[in-house]
């Protein structure tokens, strides 16, 4: 598999932009002072090597607090896939990594396959 690198993004604008120009994005919100986050996300990184069309984000809340708004963040961490923009994947707090695992295969076979 190939490495897979996530991208930080430190404000708004940058975050618009990475969904914008990836059909397929996906986003990683954390907290500085969250254990589960950074439980989490060794396991999302594993994960997404599985799947090198999608671009990968890492998002740490405590920079950018407007995330919570635009996003409807109210807790962390939160896992966000957008296709052509659209977000069609969401898993907050508690993440169960089969049943993210079966998702991301779905539509990412059925996005990828229809290219």
């Amino acid at each position: 598999m190939t490495e897979k690198h996530f991208t930080m993004l430190s404000n708004l604008g940058d975050i618009e932009t990475f969904i914008e120009q990836n059909k397929l994005a996906f986003l990683y919100i954390s907290r500085e002072a969250c254990s589960v986050c950074h439980g989490l996300f060794p396991q999302v990184e594993e994960l997404m090597k599985k799947y090198p069309k999608i671009a990968t984000a890492h998002i740490k809340a405590d920079q950018v607090e407007e995330i919570a708004g635009r996003f409807s963040v109210f807790t962390v961490p939160v896992l966000l896939l957008f296709v052509d923009g659209k977000e069609y994947l969401r898993e907050a707090r508690i993440v169960h990594m089969d049943l993210f695992h079966e998702k991301l295969d779905q539509i990412y076979s059925h996005v990828v396959g229809a290219n």
